[in-house]
């Protein structure tokens, strides 16, 4: 019995993501304009989705990747969707993510393996883990193209409270920006420097609506 209830216990506290709202979107970021924004766990699937679309001749184990995918939010249950905005540095958010994740995954005959699998995605030095952040990142750039697309993004001039636009790349980006997904693209373009089939990708939504690739 103890058993079943960490399972459980784990899938209650990791299927939580369903109920946070990507905090990108949120009145404090872009505040878009949508009836439902995007949830974390509706991000994680789709960088899964992403994975195995992109995947094609790469040397990588595929399986690994999307186990990393599917885990690489989950500390989030309990520190939140925190962005590079509000004040947080990477290393302060990589000790208390790795700390939630360690007390979501407790009691699982497994959570040594998904500890592991969580370091090795934050640590980004191995294929799998390069391509999965590859795949976290270019989700969450399809997806202000998908709002910029569907005119749900708030014009340039519409984004008072937006801290995203106290930072100074974000000033550079606004002498040429025409719209919220060109702040995107200009923030994650340099990402994919070392992936061909990923900047490639990026430059081809930038220049194509997304409701017509989908026809």
């Amino acid at each position: 019995m103890e058993n079943i209830k960490e399972s459980l216990r784990f899938y209650y506290l990791a299927t939580e993501l369903k109920n946070i709202i990507r905090t990108g979107w949120d009145n404090s970021h872009w505040n878009i304009n949508a009836e439902r924004r995007e949830s974390v766990a509706e991000h994680v699937f789709g960088t899964c989705i992403l994975a195995i679309s992109k995947k094609n001749n790469r040397n990588i184990d595929l399986d690994k990747v999307l186990k990393m995918l599917i885990i690489h939010e989950l500390g989030e249950v309990i520190i939140g969707d925190i962005t590079q905005f509000q004040g947080v540095s990477k290393e302060e958010k990589k000790v208390i993510e790795l700390k939630a994740v360690k007390e979501i995954t407790k009691g699982l005959i497994d959570s040594k393996e998904l500890v592991d699998l969580f370091i090795e995605f934050d640590e980004g030095i191995t294929e799998e883990a390069k391509y999965a952040y590859h795949c976290d990142k270019l989700e969450a750039d399809l997806q202000s193209k998908r709002y910029q697309d569907n005119g749900q993004h708030r014009t340039l001039d519409d984004q008072e409270g937006n801290i995203v636009m106290n930072f100074d790349k974000t000033k550079e980006l606004l002498k040429t920006a025409k719209n919220p997904f060109d702040i995107w693209y200009g923030y994650d373009k340099p990402l994919y420097d070392d992936d061909e089939d990923f900047s490639l990708t990026l430059d081809y939504v930038k220049d194509h609506d997304i409701n017509e690739i989908k026809k």
